[in-house]
């Protein structure tokens, strides 16, 4: 989930030496060449989810692109778990390794900076310059105006950073800067919100909490919420980093220590779900580093080899408190939380009628399989029954959004598989909503949102430039 994305890998797999020639023929593929971030200061006071305050803070944006005088060609990017504002082009001339989207960003590309205008920002509890763990606590200082270089880890009379003590942020707190990050740069309406894996949640709360304010909207590689066994995933990493003695309850930055088994094991947990078996037994298969058998625990076999350098790499660049506080935001993702669901009377007739065809098989059935057949029905029932509720609670969230929708998934994507981006193309259908729905067959797993396969960018591009669809029926949708 990573520099990359909630669930992507830190490997780039566009990472090439650059051209500084901005020179482009209309079929070149361009980079947005060398670009600089930029500091946003809000003075304001921010209240969170958890009904905690930050007093104010600070965004980490790059922007690519020219804004048009009617500010009608913005787009905003929305990274995934490890990543962070550098999207596109390059820090400096010496810069080996593009931003982590480089292949989506630039001119001619899908989203083609020649068109629009790009905006990307580091959310906050993040370590990439976005006030979070790693940045001071005004509360330490009586002012803000402290950087992290000056801060002394073992003294105790100097400021200090928020460490653990930085709250617990959501999905929707992030949409929430998002938004008044907009207002700051006088965009009322964006042309698109675009997000892969976390940042397709963004995009997707983005269209609920602000329907009047964006045109369409890219969810890829995403879901609705996360499966027991994603949140399962997330805990395990978590408790890799808690349980590291160098983590000193959060404060290893204070007491000049750092979890970095901890870390190294969770990105190593994390790292497993984007890959799929057949992508890593053609990568690796069984080939020993050394060519035979070390009858030891050090690293022998490839796979092995390539997870450390992983971890490893991860945790010279990431900070042990923000993956706790990313994983968590995952954890509570759910559009749906303020939309009370109501199943409709026709799937409680439905309801109805099942039960009855089966309370008649179970009066026919032999006694001594009576037992087994009514547990095999409550569960039939109440996995359906499950799925009712949750498109119904969908379709609730999704009632009063306004933009259209594009939805992309990847076949081999085991971590947000098709059939969870397939439950929010049900629910927009079943609302009336536009939507357009696209399933890549690519052998990366979840990574695939990251790699350049035509017929995903070409699915983006399209979209992007398509004319904006006004939905004309009120109950049905447009799947394509």
């Amino acid at each position: 989930m990573n520099a990359r994305s909630d669930n992507t890998s830190d490997q780039h797999p566009n990472s090439q030496p650059h051209s500084n020639s901005s020179a482009n023929t209309d079929s070149d593929l361009g980079s947005v060449g060398v670009v600089t971030p930029q500091n946003f200061h809000f003075a304001e006071p921010l209240t969170l989810e958890c009904n905690r305050t930050l007093p104010s803070f600070d965004l980490m944006v790059e922007t690519y692109g020219t804004l048009n005088s009617e500010k009608s060609n913005a787009i905003l990017i929305c990274h995934a778990l490890s990543g962070n504002h550098h999207a596109a082009g390059f820090h400096s001339a010496d810069d080996k390794k593009a931003g982590w989207w480089d292949n989506m960003i630039g001119p001619n590309k899908a989203i083609d900076t020649n068109q629009f205008y790009v905006v990307c920002v580091n959310n906050i509890g993040s370590c990439f310059g976005s006030t979070g763990p790693t940045t001071i606590n005004p509360d330490s200082v009586g002012s803000d105006s402290v950087s992290l270089d000056s801060l002394d880890a073992n003294s105790s009379d100097e400021p200090q950073v928020y460490g653990p003590d930085f709250p617990l942020i959501t999905i929707k707190d992030w949409v929430k800067t998002q938004a008044m990050l907009s207002d700051r740069l006088g965009i009322d309406v964006w042309h698109a919100i675009v997000g892969g894996s976390m940042g397709g949640m963004q995009a997707l709360q983005w269209s609920v909490d602000y329907p009047e304010r964006l045109k369409r909207c890219v969810v890829i590689a995403s879901t609705p919420k996360l499966s027991a066994q994603n949140i399962a995933f997330n805990e395990v990493a978590r408790q890799s980093i808690l349980s590291d003695p160098d983590f000193k309850d959060g404060r290893y930055i204070q007491k000049g220590t750092y979890p970095r088994r901890g870390l190294i094991l969770a990105r190593m947990v994390g790292h497993i779900t984007y890959l799929t078996d057949d992508a890593m037994k053609a990568k690796f298969g069984r080939d020993l580093k050394s060519g035979k058998f070390m009858y030891g625990y050090d690293v022998e076999f490839q796979v092995e080899s390539y997870l450390r350098y992983q971890g490893e790499r991860f945790s010279e660049n990431f900070d042990a408190n923000t993956y706790l506080l990313m994983t968590k935001a995952l954890d509570y993702f759910d559009p749906t939380r303020d939309y009370p669901s109501t199943v409709a009377e026709d799937t409680l007739e439905s309801a109805v009628q099942i039960e009855d065809s089966i309370a008649a098989s179970v009066e026919s059935s032999k006694a001594n399989a009576q037992s087994e057949l009514e547990d095999a029905v409550t569960t039939i029932e109440d996995i359906e029954s499950d799925r009712q509720q949750e498109l119904s609670a969908l379709k609730a969230a999704f009632a009063h959004t306004k933009c259209q929708y594009l939805v992309v998934s990847f076949t081999t994507d085991w971590r947000f598989a098709p059939e969870r981006s397939q439950e929010i193309v049900d629910a927009l259908m079943a609302t009336g909503k536009p939507v357009s729905y696209i399933n890549i067959d690519a052998p990366h797993g979840h990574d695939s949102f990251l790699f350049d396969i035509p017929r995903y960018m070409g699915a983006v591009k399209g979209f992007l430039t398509a004319p904006f669809i006004t939905p004309s029926r009120p109950a049905t949708g447009e799947r394509s």
